[in-house]
């Protein structure tokens, strides 16, 4: 009887989409028999607007109901400190499982995590381990007094024994896919189960099987380990719902105010990861023009990376809706900069080359930019249609992120003023200006 693994992954602001993770549980549900292993990778527990409601607790819906094998950590599963998340693993079902996270002091795994874990089904046996991206305690607000140490030699470590235990071996990795195919290297791999990166992914490296299902609770991953590891896709939106868990998540959204319309938007506006990357969208529009807003400054200023996939906004639009654009409870922050420094920072966030396609890392209100993607270069950043002086000084409106986390020219001796939660502004901006968000060609192709 060959054993199966259900894979999930960056479930994320799904939860703000109670039918999604309904059918998400009941997709599971549906595939799971008594050769089957439930496994998540990551992200499973934030970022999104209910998560920030409860601190990360609505993932235990899910949890509960499903009641997976094993999970590993995420990034984002931090975002509200080490304290909430160890709470949430003392009261989830799964072993949650890391090979590379380890408290402060670099001695014993984070929240009594094990590095490996085995289960056997019908006879068989398959190990786990775990490992996540080991920038985490310096990408996440939550984590940074944790060690985190290289996933490539810790599954070293650990394969040897656990091969010896194990018929199978997967990884379960929050990581990028440099570091995902430098594991796949390793003999006695069987599959690589991938999450942090949100496009999805089957492919294969040195015979290994490498999986992603993307983000946000759209798919599953059913992954047969026989003498070859193969894989089947399973579309969650054409799975059964399970209504216990889309009521449940339904209740938290009522009680947190977060389904109160805001807005209408006529025309949907669209959040796809490649229209964000590509140069000017509305949706950043949004949130750029929302913090110039709130904050009366110059420049309005976020990071790509920091809007988040979802269904386009359209007709009504609720809280939950616009908090889950850039679902992050960073504040709002002015910084004083110099022109040279604002321009450092827009040829910093254009990125031409990148392998993936993606352009533009940043987006702007209160420029005008003219760039040339056949030079791969920025030709001209203007403000109130003249170019920006070098010697002048211009307040710049960004998140909390930027300036602490960011690798951008601005730092937190330059932030002159502290306004409330960034997506706050977005929400207020909304209610007083309206939702008829227009492209008017402030990052434009020469």
């Amino acid at each position: 009887m060959t054993l199966r693994v259900l894979h999930y992954s960056d479930i994320e602001n799904a939860y703000d989409d109670p039918e999604r993770v309904g059918r998400l549980a009941g997709t599971i549900e549906a595939l799971r028999d008594d050769r089957t292993v439930v496994v998540g990778t990551g992200d499973d527990t934030a970022p999104g607007v209910l998560a920030l409601r409860t601190d990360g607790r609505q993932a235990l819906d899910f949890f509960r109901a499903v009641d997976p094998d094993f999970e590993t950590f995420g990034n984002h599963d931090f975002d509200f400190g080490t304290e909430s998340l160890r709470e949430i693993v003392r009261e989830s079902p799964q072993r949650w499982l890391s090979a590379n996270v380890y408290d402060e002091d670099g001695t014993d795994q984070f929240s009594d995590a094990s590095p490996t874990g085995v289960v056997e089904r019908g006879g068989e046996r398959v190990g786990f381990v775990g490992v996540t991206d080991p920038r985490t305690p310096d990408i996440a607000a939550g984590a940074t007094e944790l060690t985190a140490t290289d996933p490539v030699a810790e599954v070293r470590q650990v394969l040897p024994p656990l091969r010896d235990r194990a018929d199978h071996v997967v990884v379960l990795a929050h990581l990028r896919d440099e570091t995902e195919r430098a594991i796949a290297e390793f003999d006695g791999v069987d599959a690589i189960l991938g999450g942090h990166v949100h496009s999805e992914r089957r492919d294969r490296s040195d015979g290994t099987l490498l999986l992603r299902p993307g983000a946000n609770g759209r798919v599953v991953w059913e992954v047969e380990l026989g003498d070859r590891a193969t894989a089947t896709r399973h579309e969650v939106a054409d799975g059964r719902r399970d209504e216990a868990v889309a009521e449940a998540l339904r209740d938290r959204m009522d009680a947190t105010g977060l389904t109160e319309v805001v807005g209408t938007v006529t025309e949907p506006m669209p959040r796809e990861r490649d229209r964000r990357y590509g140069g000017e969208c509305r949706v950043a529009n949004l949130v750029t023009d929302a913090y110039r807003w709130a904050t009366g400054a110059d420049v309005g200023y976020t990071q790509t990376g920091g809007l988040r996939d979802g269904d386009p906004l359209a007709g009504e639009v609720t809280v939950a809706d616009l908090v889950g654009v850039s679902p992050f409870g960073g504040r709002l922050q002015t910084a004083v900069v110099s022109g040279e420094q604002l321009r450092e920072l827009v040829e910093a966030v254009f990125l031409p080359d990148d392998e993936e396609g993606r352009i533009w890392w940043g987006h702007f209100s209160g420029l005008e930019i003219d760039y040339d993607p056949d030079e791969g270069c920025v030709r001209e950043v203007r403000f109130d249609g003249d170019p920006v002086d070098p010697e002048t000084e211009y307040s710049v409106a960004t998140n909390a992120y930027v300036v602490e986390f960011g690798s951008e020219p601005i730092s937190p001796t330059d932030v002159t003023e502290s306004f409330g939660v960034q997506y706050d502004a977005i929400v207020d901006y909304a209610r007083e200006e309206g939702l008829d968000v227009r492209l008017d060609g402030r990052i434009r192709s020469a």
